[in-house]
């Protein structure tokens, strides 16, 4: 992704502009350092600005990302071989490389921003021409039969607030994932012959992701008037309001996914305190919130239950016979793994009842659950998609980040959190930690409906969150078209080199049961581009322990590394990764980090039974946000007053250790 490429190049070069860092280049190379940031900075605006469509962002998106991601090999591999010399004729010959490779990566960046703007330029005169000949052609309703099996109580508490004896004008919200039964509960609803019959007047108004008031001017005109009406945007609101003036009326708006949205439409409603009703539906929390009265809180829209889920799917096969004994049981597991969504649900049903009903096609389905709710994400992609599309910039690769953790899997947060720094996803916001600001990309996430809570802390901050199956396909499928994350789920070992070489982030899902792993195929002096390397299981080596770790040897470019899981010795891989921010792993002896100035996570575990006196000098680490060491840990603190402050503006360093923690204090009196 385009964005979380350019915070994590950006992040780079502002740690070069760090007076500490001045060892890396001469002050002649500071000037160019600055004009790459702010070339940098000028695409992250462009990306972040929310009024562009998305076909223009994709196109300029992969663009971008390209020529950004050689940048950063480019400017990387020089680093590391600055960081890495041994003597002072070494360095300097490599610091005159650096400053090279940094003007043409300069001048390519520079020709990038003019060239991304070019295209937005020209994108924007044909979207203004577009827009200017909008016309209104009404389609019939795409949506099917209603049934609301497992959703009679919400429609209850619905049909309640609708028929609530309140004069004012009251705005009913409906909240809840794609996909969940928003839109067919409220058409249940507005399709009521007795709700019906109390209104003057009927609207359903579908609002599409990117809002367009014109359209939403004619979709209304078009429900009250029975017309398409040829009229200005300010003629158009005057009919409307003219036409529901004095009258009782019941307002659909389906799916609205803004504040300033509703904000524009709500003036053409009249308030006549005569007990009219707006239902609104959506997927975003927070704008359930704006819209919603005080005696009227949203209507959380929730997953159904197994019972309900296995009616709705007998309901959708066989209508009103019962299902086969003999299939109920397999039945039954296929139903669990929707997850309580009806889409899911209905989207099965559709494709389980194109076979015929025998325990040998239902059995496969079952053991080929995986690939057969891939072909259901597909189906359903269009629908939950919208929600992926409709996230700003800086939470998308925070989203699709958390599709790479195992099926079914509850994720810790605070892991996840630091993976997310560690990956440069968090930008600073207002002076807050960085932890902080993660947990309120979290929030957001949360609210959007596109990651579930699962355990909370005493506190009632969030300890665990996971992720519905269909949106986690969604995810990888993204991930994949993207090419942000590549998810290992197989036995790819051997020749793993050659497998992951040209990907970024490589997550390792499954449990490896290969008994023999041979030695990866070097790339021939080639560097590979992977930044992450994380393994999500257990895995381990008696015959070849030391082959995981010259795969990831071979990984010189390595931001973060977790591999906690994988029962090898990495003490002598960890120092020659010098641009490692994240590291968990196991070691037989101390290891030092002293190059490794960009730590934020250390997480060293012993590998065998003995102590390992781990040295690490903390201060020398201005980025480190968590320690966690099983060992005994001894830190050297140099309580030097910019030592001191370079330290605090994390706001967030914490020390574990099984064992005990030695500190060593360096007193140092004023000259």
């Amino acid at each position: 992704m385009a964005y979380a490429a350019l915070s994590s190049f950006m992040y780079t070069l502002n740690q070069l502009l760090k007076p500490n860092q001045s060892f890396v280049y001469r002050s002649c190379t500071q000037q160019h350092l600055q004009s790459l940031y702010q070339n940098l900075s000028a695409l992250q605006d462009f990306l972040d600005d929310t009024t562009k469509d998305i076909e223009t962002i994709k196109v300029i998106e992969k663009r971008i990302k390209n020529v950004v991601y050689k940048a950063e090999d480019t400017v990387d591999s020089s680093l590391r071989n600055i960081i890495l010399a041994d003597c002072s004729e070494d360095r300097e010959g490599a610091c005159k490389f650096f400053e090279e490779e940094l003007l043409k990566v300069e001048k390519d960046v520079d020709s990038l921003r003019k060239e991304v703007m070019l295209i937005e330029f020209n994108k924007h005169e044909t979207r203004s021409a577009e827009l200017a000949t909008t016309t209104y052609s009404p389609e019939k309703s795409t949506i099917e039969e209603n049934t609301i099996v497992g959703m009679e109580d919400d429609f209850n508490v619905i049909l309640d607030s609708v028929t609530a004896q309140t004069d004012e004008l009251t705005v009913i919200p409906i909240f809840g994932m794609g996909g969940i039964g928003k839109t067919t509960l409220v058409r249940k609803v507005y399709d009521d012959s007795y709700i019906h019959s109390r209104f003057d007047k009927h609207a359903w108004v579908p609002i599409s992701q990117e809002y367009n008031q014109r359209q939403m001017l004619l979709e209304v005109a078009f429900s009250i008037t029975g017309s398409n009406q040829q009229a200005s945007d300010d003629q158009l609101m005057e009919i409307v309001y003219r036409c529901l003036k004095g009258r009782r009326f019941l307002i659909v708006v389906d799916d609205i996914w803004s504040t300033e949205a509703w904000d524009q439409m709500q003036r053409i409603f009249p308030n006549d305190d005569n007990k009219s009703r707006i239902l609104l539906t959506t997927r975003l929390k927070y704008v359930a919130d704006y819209v919603s009265c005080p005696d009227f809180p949203p209507h959380s829209k929730s997953f159904l239950s197994l019972k309900d889920s296995w009616n709705l799917f007998t309901e959708k096969l066989f209508k009103k016979d019962h299902c086969p004994p003999l299939l109920e049981e397999i039945g039954k597991h296929i139903v669990q793994q929707c997850q309580g969504l009806p889409l899911s649900v209905v989207v099965v049903a559709g494709l389980v009842g194109k076979m015929d009903p025998t325990h040998y096609n239902w059995k496969k389905v079952e053991e080929n659950l995986n690939s057969f709710f891939g072909t259901v994400s597909e189906r359903c992609q269009s629908i939950l998609s919208l929600s992926y599309n409709c996230l700003p910039q800086y939470l998308k690769a925070c989203f699709l980040y958390v599709g790479s953790f195992p099926k079914d899997r509850e994720i810790n947060v605070s892991k996840l959190i630091r993976l997310w720094i560690a990956e440069q996803f968090i930008k600073a916001r207002n002076n807050k930690r960085l932890e902080v600001v993660a947990e309120e990309y979290l929030e957001e996430l949360i609210d959007r409906s596109l990651i579930l809570t699962g355990t909370q802390r005493a506190n009632g901050r969030v300890k665990t969150c996971k992720i519905h199956d269909l949106l986690r396909q969604l995810c990888l499928s993204e991930t994949h078209t993207e090419n942000i994350v590549h998810v290992m789920n197989g036995n790819v070992l051997v020749s793993l080199l050659h497998v992951i070489d040209d990907q970024r982030r490589v997550i390792g899902l499954r449990k490896h049961e290969e008994k023999q792993v041979y030695p990866p195929m070097h790339s021939n002096g080639v560097t590979s581009i992977t930044r992450t390397f994380v393994s999500m299981q257990f895995l381990n080596y008696p015959d070849f322990p030391e082959g995981i770790c010259s795969i990831v040897s071979e990984f010189k470019l390595l931001k973060v590394l977790d591999v906690l899981s994988v029962w090898c010795d990495f003490s002598c891989v960890i120092p020659e990764l010098v641009h490692l921010r994240y590291v968990s792993a196991r070691i037989e002896e101390a290891v030092s980090l002293a190059k490794l100035r960009n730590l934020q996570t250390i997480i060293l575990k012993s590998r065998g039974e003995t102590e390992l006196k781990q040295q690490v000098d903390i201060w020398r680490m201005s980025e480190i946000r968590h320690v966690d060491i099983d060992s005994p840990l001894y830190i050297y603190l140099t309580l030097l007053r910019q030592k001191m402050i370079v330290l605090e503006s994390n706001l967030c360093f914490s020390i574990t250790c099984n064992h005990f923690v030695s500190v060593t204090l360096l007193l140092l009196r004023k000259s």
